[in-house]
């Protein structure tokens, strides 16, 4: 059919959101830097609403291409005009060299194209998130843990580097991916978990305690499996109470906004303004455990001082983003 304005080179760029270039090698790098437009794709970015369709590349070339000066000057140039640059990444690449160059994995520049279209409302600052269960030793092939699956902590780590914050998630063990462009420090314990946090919290603006944290843990667990003896006596074990992780972390660092999570299966709401009071933090976060613990959707109900927001339920990362806007709004006041 015939294109109406007659001009198929331009045509597409006229109903795109973005452009995404990948890769983008250093020849096209080149072009775009310099206006030039003597091929298809070159032409279509030139040709673009600058001011609408935005444009993302994602490099890929051989290590010293990257680093050569003229490359580098191209790039201070896209950046300048307003080009998105994802990557590169660094590693082995197909020459067989290895260095900076590599074209991002797929999903990763996926990330990027994602979060590109988030409010930046994070931007700046520093945000130290715990997820997932923790791990407590019973003996070396046993242990007291939940049934968090981490998908609510992660998904608010990748909404938070989304809204272009600095962010560090504290995990315990969970079968889920690190989310992209967040610093993962994997912990077992309750102790190993304030452990990290305490070390990472004095650089950081908010803390969001969303890890299902074992109450309890085993006093002395044993150095060596437990074995049935012969008469069937049950083993005995004695428990210690783990650290309280968020009020610990609220009241050694008062200029930190923390946010906690209330993951309950009755009363959820009045436990929930009980939990905020008593732990000394300006905003708790509450869920039906039941319903949300291992599952791909939640529904929230954030509180603060004389406050409460209602969030649908929704899948964990629209829920994740939500939540973040809220926190940015508290963030600033």
């Amino acid at each position: 059919p015939a294109i109406p304005n007659a001009m198929p080179h331009i045509e597409p760029s006229r109903h795109a959101d973005a452009i995404v270039v990948a890769p983008a090698t250093a020849d096209f790098m080149a072009k775009l830097a310099h206006g030039l437009a003597n091929d298809a794709l070159s032409n279509l970015c030139l040709a673009r609403n600058h001011a609408a369709v935005p444009l993302l590349i994602a490099p890929a070339m051989n290590v010293e291409m990257w680093q050569a000066p003229a490359t580098q000057r191209n790039l201070v140039t896209l950046k300048s005009d307003g080009v998105a640059v994802l990557g590169p990444a660094s590693g082995l690449q197909a020459c067989g060299e290895v260095g900076a160059g590599r074209l991002l994995d797929v999903v990763h520049i996926v990330s990027e194209v994602v979060a590109h279209f988030q409010p930046k409302r994070l931007a700046g600052k520093r945000v130290l998130i715990t997820a997932g269960p923790t791990f407590e030793p019973i003996d070396p092939v046993r242990g007291i843990t939940n049934v968090s699956s981490g998908k609510m902590g992660y998904a608010i780590a990748q909404a938070a580097w989304e809204a272009g914050a600095q962010v560090t998630l504290v995990s315990g063990p969970t079968a889920l991916t690190a989310p992209y462009g967040v610093t993962t420090v994997p912990v077992q314990t309750a102790q190993q978990m304030l452990a990290a946090v305490h070390t990472l919290a004095p650089k950081c603006e908010a803390f969001l305690s969303v890890a299902a944290v074992a109450d309890w843990r085993v006093a002395a667990p044993a150095e060596q499996k437990i074995k049935k003896t012969a008469d069937s006596a049950l083993p005995v074990l004695e428990f210690t109470e783990n650290p309280d992780i968020l009020a610990t972390v609220a009241a050694a660092y008062p200029a930190l906004y923390c946010v906690g999570f209330a993951a309950e299966t009755e009363n959820i709401e009045a436990f929930a303004q009980v939990k905020r009071l008593k732990k000394g933090v300006p905003m708790i976060v509450a869920n039906d455990a039941k319903a949300a613990m291992g599952s791909d959707d939640n529904a929230l109900s954030v509180f603060t001082d004389g406050s409460v927001e209602r969030l649908p339920l929704q899948v964990k990362i629209a829920a994740a983003r939500a939540l973040v806007g809220l926190l940015a709004k508290h963030l600033q006041t």
